[in-house]
């Protein structure tokens, strides 16, 4: 691998350099890599911890004192990056020996800390936290087992949801005002979102404070008419427990999600109507105290409204109606100016771009334009009158961190141009941390002013590319193929002793779902790694986004509507085929395998494909898009009722008999995401059409398939001698008998 030290050593030196990740001088040590060396922490590169802007040039990092056993809250200095003080000690609060969250008021004065969680789902969880006075040094407890606790804009209350209800504790009082009391598992949820906007939407609380303090906005969610799922958990005692829960399957009902509005003087709740919808994915107030901003979907999420709630007349009116031939997405780019016009990002013209609209819903102007997306946006400078974004302006593999005016005039490259670059920018906007990585250079933090200079790097993982240089590290090849009259994305990893006069197997890897993208120029860690330990065993590892990937326009990501999976299993098996043709391919020996929605494609490439892949392997893989969520799968299909062809056309427990080849499938028994009825029912129509296959059941894990002792060793062992048996071990026995 090249000289990764040399890269750091400029950047010190030289300040902002345009760090080129091509392939420049590729240097490989000669190591082999082994699965052990993967999990076992060896490529484990510095990470900068989640850092919390604070008000001014500061920000704050959660940090453990392993001298005193105790967690520390730090204040550093974006300018220098040198920790001012210390705010809390844990070892100076009586009866808290330590805690793993913080969030602050609005000024900074006050902390609320959090400790002994229980993971719920994906995002959400429950825990013991408390109210800390840093003046004062005093701490008071809140509550246990309680979700989501967050101060009042004027510090004097904090409200948080427990057992599914609303509560408001009084700081000063200590006395709490519970604030709904039809809260009940399984049939009322009341600001916490269930399960279904929880993964789909990406939200947990669902209560929001008025600006001034005298309001509260939440959901409630009636899901009483909404099936029950149930998994068994195996666990450590004699008998199983039973986790249950709600979960709409497509077509299935969801539960009837109501707004209302809670008056903290008159202690009343009023329920706002806001017409005709099926979702209400966000919620927030504008800088008028009175005025919340309500956004509904309808069920074919293809119009989306944002509605002017009146706290006062508890009325609502439209502010801005999008629709769409196919769907929209949800995302969180809402944000107010100063007089209440709003910055808004849509897929209007056909990609992803920034707009500014006034308070009656009118448009003032697109911000930014071009036949490339903004891939987040990340503040606006009122001072300044300056947006901060990042984009794919610069080919979609790479990201670039911007800047531009309101006006959409003096745009300006913040970051390195090539690979991909994340901010996190200070809370006002002075600075941001810029990490950078590329497919051969791991992550590097450096520190810029908000007009691109850079000051100082933070981390650059020198020890991990020294120790990278000496292992078997195959660069990856970027390219596009021409398939199926698109030119799609690709990367390609060969072994390091390449011989073009020689056949190797091939192995595909691939996500393919909407809007995602895995061919980018970006460190990608443990599965990078054991790309390269397949590639140092004599094979060649492919990576194709087809058809229903992201940021190449929302055509292209949309092509797939009404038909999920049809055209991206098509993509893969053109790709395959084309692969096939170049002379250093084993033909005869191609495989593909992926995780959850690249399972369910890897399945239905090795049965629709069975002419061009002979091995596949499939974790946690959708295996009837009918046993999927309703906001997701009827966001791409609609319902199995509308589109019943959709869902039952491309879905492989329908065709089980067409498998000719090898077949690995993988599933943990406590999916609460793709349940392991997925699997199951693949497993039976296997049985049904009388096909071998081979089966990886894990208990009780969850769909990362990660929780416990060596899971993800054992795993990628699993999965690593399934490869080696199928692919590389047959592909070298075919290659010598046709030699």
């Amino acid at each position: 691998m090249r000289n990764l030290l040399f890269v750091s050593v400029l950047l010190f030196t030289f300040g902002c350099p345009k760090i080129n990740s091509q392939k420049t001088n590729f240097k490989t040590g000669t190591k082999n890599i082994s699965i052990e060396s993967i999990w076992n922490g060896t490529f484990s590169s510095q990470r900068m911890n989640a850092l919390n802007s604070m008000n001014g040039d500061f920000y704050s990092l959660l940090n453990f004192d392993s001298a005193t056993n105790s967690t520390t809250i730090d204040v550093y200095s974006y300018q220098t990056l040198e920790k001012v003080k210390t705010l809390v000690n844990s070892k100076n609060i009586d009866g808290l020996a330590r805690f793993s969250s913080y969030r602050f008021n609005n000024e900074e004065t006050k902390l609320i800390l959090g400790t002994n969680f229980k993971k719920i789902y994906r995002r959400s969880s429950k825990g013991t936290f408390y109210a800390y006075d840093i003046a004062s040094k005093k701490v008071s407890l809140i509550g246990k087992n309680i979700q989501e606790p967050v101060f009042s804009p004027d510090s004097k209350k904090v409200a948080f949801a427990k057992d599914n209800n609303i509560f408001i504790k009084n700081l000063s009082t200590k006395k709490v005002t519970q604030i709904t009391k039809d809260g009940k598992k399984n049939q009322i949820i009341n600001g916490i979102t269930d399960w279904v906007y929880e993964e789909e939407f990406g939200f947990v609380r669902a209560f929001e404070w008025s600006n001034d303090s005298k309001h509260i906005a939440f959901l409630r969610f009636d899901e009483s008419q909404v099936p029950t799922f149930s998994m068994d958990m195996v666990g450590n005692q004699n008998y199983p427990e039973q986790q249950v829960f709600k979960y709409p399957k497509a077509g299935e009902k969801n539960a009837n999600v109501t707004l209302h509005l809670y008056s903290v003087s008159s202690k009343s709740t009023d329920k706002i109507a806001l017409g005709a919808y099926e979702y209400i994915p966000r919620i927030k107030w504008s800088n008028d105290a009175n005025i919340l901003v309500a956004i509904t979907l309808n069920r074919h999420q293809n119009n989306l409204k944002l509605h002017k709630v009146n706290a006062k007349n508890l009325t609502a009116s439209l502010l801005l109606s999008e629709t769409d031939k196919a769907y929209i997405d949800v995302t969180d780019n809402l944000t107010f100016l100063n007089d209440n016009s709003f910055i808004w990002t849509s897929e209007g013209d056909g990609f992803n771009h920034i707009y500014h609209y006034d308070f009656s819903g009118k448009l003032i102007n697109q911000i930014t334009s071009g036949n490339w997306e903004v891939t987040k946006y990340y503040g606006f400078n009122k001072n300044k009158k300056t947006i901060y974004y990042q984009s794919v302006e610069n080919r979609t593999t790479n990201r670039g961190v911007y800047s531009i005016g309101l006006d959409g005039n003096n745009k300006k490259l913040l970051s390195n141009k090539e690979g991909t670059n994340t901010a996190s920018f200070s809370k006002n906007l002075h600075y941001f941390i810029n990490t950078f990585s590329s497919a051969e250079i791991p992550p590097i933090y450096t520190l810029y002013t908000a007009e691109g200079e850079m000051l100082k790097v933070v981390k650059d993982n020198i020890e991990l590319k020294e120790k990278l240089s000496e292992y078997k590290m195959s660069p990856k090849e970027f390219s596009t193929l021409e398939i199926n009259g698109n030119e799609l994305n690709m990367w390609m990893l060969k072994p390091i002793d390449f011989d073009e006069n020689k056949k190797y197997p091939l192995l595909m890897f691939q996500y393919s779902g909407p809007g995602s993208q895995q061919v980018a120029n970006r460190w990608n860690g443990s599965n990078d790694y054991w790309h390269n330990m397949l590639a140092q065993k004599g094979m060649i590892v492919v990576c194709v986004d087809g058809r229903g990937t992201g940021f190449k326009g929302s055509d292209f990501k949309k092509s797939t509507y009404l038909n999920l999976v049809k055209y991206e299993t098509e993509d893969q098996i053109a790709a395959a085929k084309k692969l096939a043709e170049r002379s250093y391919i084993d033909a005869e020996n191609i495989g593909i395998w992926g995780w959850s929605f690249g399972g369910h494609m890897s399945t239905n490439s090795l049965l629709k494909g069975s002419d061009i892949f002979t091995t596949a392997i499939a974790v946690a893989p959708v295996t009837s898009w009918r046993f999927y969520d309703t906001a997701y799968t009827e966001r791409f299909l609609r319902t199995p009722q509308e589109n019943p062809g959709g869902y039952d056309d491309n879905s492989p427990v329908n065709y089980a008999h067409k498998l000719k080849g090898n077949y690995l499938l993988v599933h943990g028994t406590g999916d609460d995401n793709v349940h392991v009825q997925n699997s199951y029912r693949m497993i039976n129509s296997l049985i049904e059409a009388n096909k071998q296959f081979d089966m990886f059941i894990v208990p009780d894990r969850t769909h990362g398939i990660f929780k416990g002792k060596n899971t993800r060793l054992n795993l990628y062992t699993k999965m690593t001698n399934f490869v080696e048996t199928h692919l590389i071990q047959k592909s070298k026995k075919s290659t010598k008998i046709k030699g």
